[in-house]
């Protein structure tokens, strides 16, 4: 029988074969959280690991079977998956991966559990196949070792260039570093930090500091730090502001805390879904961040009379910018995903540009590497709304300035790869 950590590493990824929640949503989860720490561990590196090389691991899986790797069944290859990802990529027992793999297979489909017995111990035996030349073929190593799909390796190396292609790939396939800020409200919470053997490092966006360790998440529960990449605490320090703040598309509540933290004198955090805004009052509630009021709220038909002193939009987006952090979005999304977001976060900055007072700013951001999403939505939008125009920038945010807007790249600042423009409505 498989442990814990492997059965539900299977579940989850048989689960994001099919549409319904992410794998955020699942690694979310009661089951998952009763699991102790270090089956949590376990499960993590997993399940992300074979997520962010699922190319690489189809690649070597590729010669052992008898079909395409797309007609081999869910659970199956599944457990495919997660066997050859513990076999050439953990330090795990190539006897335990097979075993418990082909306890997977049989638990959900019991006459392929001979098939996926053969082909893994085929695998420890063999090893992995050579990756493709990246110089040579460099599309041909993006959708194996580089562990994109097709169309978002052909578009990669056509608008980057395929050494940009290739550098932004492999970044996406390292952990990401785990960013924090501190709770001012916490006098020594930079001296618990170092007390817990984290050594913080600040970052170039104010207040960011890179700190990773197994107490994280403990100071993380208890109200001391918050995990936020830098791209995100960027964007909210570019919609700061001592006045009224909105921040349209709210959840999950780390920039409307983080606007509070700023001085803002109220912020009012908008978020449609009724779960999502009970999961922002308890991060509210533990931060300890007043001035801040959460209203169940749609961006696109916002309910607001008045006019706020800065407009914070972080819209709905592919999540491009997150593939090191959130694998599971590049086999979920396709290039039609991209055009249907642009579409609405047009709809979405048109709605909330209304709410911006004159001398006031707006701010627009999207965790997305694709211009589509980014640059052209803000072009567009300047030259249908010519009351709002670039807003200076502050000297720190210089070193991320890409044209006339701002970005982070996660091949040049680690993290995730963020789309920010900051405007302002001139009185």
């Amino acid at each position: 029988m498989a442990t814990a950590s492997r059965a539900h590493a299977f579940r989850i990824l048989l689960a994001l074969e099919r549409a319904g929640p992410t794998l955020a949503d699942l690694l979310a989860g009661d089951e998952v959280a009763a699991l102790a720490q270090r089956d949590r561990a376990f499960l993590h590196e997993l399940l992300l690991g074979t997520l962010r090389h699922r190319g690489a691991l189809d690649h070597a899986l590729g010669p052992l079977v008898d079909r395409p790797i797309a007609e081999i069944d869910a659970a199956p290859l599944a457990a495919l998956r997660l066997g050859a990802y513990q076999v050439l990529r953990m330090r795990v027992p190539h006897r335990a991966a097979v075993t418990e793999s082909v306890d997977l297979a049989r638990s959900a489909a019991p006459r392929s559990a001979g098939f996926v017995n053969a082909v893994l111990r085929r695998l420890a035996r063999e090893g992995e196949p050579p990756a493709p030349d990246p110089k040579a073929d460099p599309l041909r190593w993006l959708t194996t070792a580089g562990s994109l799909p097709a169309w978002l390796a052909q578009r990669w190396v056509e608008r980057l260039g395929p050494d940009v292609a290739l550098s932004r790939a492999r970044a996406f396939l390292d952990r990401p570093p785990s960013v924090v800020r501190l709770n001012p409200r916490v006098a020594d919470a930079r001296g618990r930090l170092e007390a817990a053997g984290l050594a913080p490092r600040p970052l170039a966006v104010p207040g960011a500091w890179e700190a990773a360790g197994p107490a994280l998440s403990g100071l993380a529960a208890d109200g001391i730090v918050y995990v936020q990449d830098q791209g995100s605490q960027l964007a909210a320090h570019l919609a700061a502001s001592n006045g009224r703040v909105l921040d349209a598309c709210a959840a999950p509540g780390g920039k409307t805390t983080l606007l509070a933290d700023l001085g803002a004198e109220r912020v009012v955090g908008a978020e449609l879904s009724s779960r999502r805004l009970r999961v922002m009052d308890a991060l509210v509630r533990r931060w300890g961040a007043t001035g801040v009021r959460l209203v169940g709220a749609d961006a696109g038909r916002p309910p607001f009379r008045g006019t706020f002193d800065s407009v914070l939009l972080d819209a709905p987006c592919s999540g491009l910018g997150t593939l090191g952090r959130n694998p599971d979005i590049k086999w979920k999304t396709t290039s039609a995903d991209v055009v249907r977001h642009a579409g609405r976060q047009r709809e979405l900055l048109f709605s909330v540009s209304r709410l911006v007072k004159p001398g006031g700013r707006l701010v627009y951001s999207v965790c997305s590497t694709e211009p589509e999403e980014g640059e052209e939505i803000v072009e567009g939008f300047l030259h249908d709304h010519p009351l709002f125009q670039p807003s200076p920038l502050p000297a720190w945010a210089t070193p991320f300035l890409h044209g006339r807007f701002v970005r982070t790249f996660p091949e040049r600042d680690g993290g995730d790869g963020f789309f920010v423009a900051a405007l302002e409505r001139p009185l």
